[in-house]
């Protein structure tokens, strides 16, 4: 696995606090990391010292394998959590002039962002000040002036935040299409449904350090509690779930009157699947059977609460 950054046993403290103890992780070449944490974890510190707008106390940061340089900057694209757009200039002139200092030339910097406002059907807003937008409309901007320049790694911070279902949905696919046309991208957020959606390796930092790193869905495969999903319904003459739970482990039976159906979560160890499949077709009729699989969202919960419990 390529590396795009490489963050090796970073820490940084802020007098007595210690807002990042010894991160280090990899983020792939071409992928979507989700970097997760509860406020006040760290995130936000690394985020910083990737931007280079502070410093880490110890450790190193690699770019592209090469140790993190102030022109690096040109190459990386941020979207804070914390919007800055200057409100009494107009958009076109501001777009302009943030375009021209990531690097580019006017003329290159009108055509993308022609591009740009045409993908988005703001080109009637060129001549307007920021401050009569609204919330979510500086973010398209902003979020067009952090992407415009194409750069190798994009980092954007709750990039969802003050965006309506509509417009998250449209952020969120600019940002699948960056990650297939090649860029590295660090996702920071606590909207975990987006994690499923967009992230492929993610990062969780909880109290300054890095507690789980990985591919999701090894992750996903490694937090497996062996739980099923069953709907099953006893043939006529049989026999009915009470002879099932007597020879399995069922938790949570629902009867349903109109299909004459039971919904149930059944513990399944690997090597005791085939039989309880067997056991279940043959004494009735089987019509659903699938393994839970931990959502980000529990991944999130299950490890910062054993996290907590062991100090």
């Amino acid at each position: 696995m390529q590396a795009v950054l490489s963050v090796r046993e970073v820490t940084k403290q802020f007098g007595t606090y210690k807002a990042l103890d010894g991160i280090t992780l990899d983020i792939p070449k071409g992928s979507i990391f989700g970097l997760l944490g509860p406020n006040g974890a760290g995130k936000t510190t690394l985020i910083r010292i990737i931007n280079q707008i502070t410093f880490p106390d110890s450790g190193s940061v690699l770019f592209d394998g090469e140790p993190l340089k102030p022109e690096h900057i040109a190459r990386i694209g941020y979207l804070p959590e914390e919007r800055g757009l200057y409100k009494s200039m107009k958009v076109g002139e501001q777009a302009l002039y943030l375009a021209q200092l990531k690097g580019l030339s006017r003329q290159e910097a009108k055509a993308q962002l022609r591009f740009w406002f045409e993908r988005f059907e703001i080109g009637d807003w060129w001549n307007r000040k920021v401050q009569e937008l609204s919330k979510g409309m500086a973010q398209k901007i902003q979020f067009i002036v952090t992407v415009l320049h194409r750069p190798k790694l994009l980092i954007f911070d709750e990039p969802f935040s003050g965006f309506d279902p509509i417009n998250a949905a449209l952020i969120k696919d600019q940002i699948l299409e960056l990650g297939q046309q090649g860029a590295s991208i660090i996702f920071s957020t606590h909207r975990m449904e987006s994690v499923e959606e967009l992230c492929e390796y993610i990062g969780l930092i909880h109290r300054s350090r890095l507690i789980l790193s990985g591919k999701l869905s090894d992750i996903k495969k490694a937090n497996r509690t062996g739980r099923y999903k069953v709907e099953w319904s006893p043939r006529e003459g049989g026999r009915g779930l009470e002879h099932l739970q007597e020879q399995l482990r069922i938790s949570e039976p629902v009867f349903h009157p109109e299909e004459g159906s039971y919904t149930f979560t059944v513990q399944l160890d690997d090597p005791q699947k085939a039989a309880a499949l067997q056991l279940l077709a043959g004494q009735g009729d089987l019509s659903h059977f699938s393994e839970w699989i931990p959502s980000a969202n529990d991944i999130f919960i299950q490890t910062v609460q054993k996290q907590e419990s062991h100090g």
